[in-house]
């Protein structure tokens, strides 16, 4: 009877790593084994992943992340997520990757692994045409808008201007801070350079008219990455060597172009 039981603790001691085996597996092989990746990205974040006019996805990350994939010898699926549960998306394997300008954060690299830097921003301030705030210390009792989740807020509470806000109101997107920002229900917002330049210069343009204007001073300067699991080692690996191969031979700078104009 007791060699029953050291055989039947031997098979389900073998049935368990097979299951925790599979549940943890590499991630790149099965990429490779399905013929695709899946993205997880904020559709709103212009011009680095939005819909197009055909509702399609669209951006600078958009065509980064398909020439990786085509390197990779697969194809790459989009899935739009609410930005401040998308590292839970991730860590629950419902997404391979979040690649949306996610900004490289300590507390974010506490929960998933990054890529090598591929691009770097700015967290700037836009405020309405016409207001009395000019630089970052006439924030000071003024209600700031921000996106959840995102590394604005992380600027924002890191400078000692924090202390001095009236208060922080926070939205699901971008979009939406620009909004009430133009209605009036906040003074200023704190936003990725980027996506704020891009939203700026579409809203005047389509109106013909001066509305925001975005201060020179910056809240921070930030660099970002490919959001992944941390296991996810050889995926990392991969991910590195295809946009290193990109920057070399030129791929890089063509897309870069195409979104942001000519390198100064």
């Amino acid at each position: 009877m007791k060699r029953f039981f050291i055989v039947l603790l031997v098979i389900l001691a073998g049935v368990q790593s097979f299951a925790f085996s599979n549940k943890t597996g590499d991630t790149l092989e099965k990429i490779k084994k399905d013929g695709y990746f899946t993205v997880g990205l904020d559709d709103t974040f212009a011009p680095m992943g939005f819909r197009g006019e055909n509702n399609e996805i669209i951006g600078f990350d958009i065509d980064l992340a398909k020439e990786v994939a085509s390197r990779m010898g697969v194809e790459v699926k989009f899935k739009p997520c609410d930005w401040d549960g998308i590292i839970f998306e991730l860590r629950s394997k419902k997404i391979d990757m979040v690649w949306s300008g996610m900004t490289i954060t300590e507390s974010r690299k506490k929960q998933i692994a990054f890529s090598n830097p591929y691009f770097t921003g700015e967290q700037t301030i836009i405020t309405k045409t016409g207001s009395d705030i000019k630089e970052i210390s006439d924030l000071a009792g003024k209600t700031i808008g921000i996106q959840m989740g995102s590394s604005s807020n992380v600027a924002l509470e890191k400078n000692p201007i924090s202390s001095k806000v009236k208060n922080v109101r926070k939205y699901g997107t971008n979009v939406e801070v620009l909004l009430d920002l133009e209605a009036g229900r906040t003074d200023a917002v704190v936003i990725d350079s980027i996506v704020g330049r891009y939203y700026v210069t579409k809203k005047e343009n389509k109106e013909n008219k001066d509305i925001f204007t975005v201060l020179n001073d910056s809240l921070a300067v930030e660099d970002m990455g490919i959001g992944m699991r941390k296991e996810d080692k050889s995926l990392i690996a991969e991910i590195n060597n295809a946009i290193d191969g990109m920057k070399q031979d030129g791929t890089y700078n063509t897309i870069y172009e195409k979104w942001f104009g000519r390198r100064n």
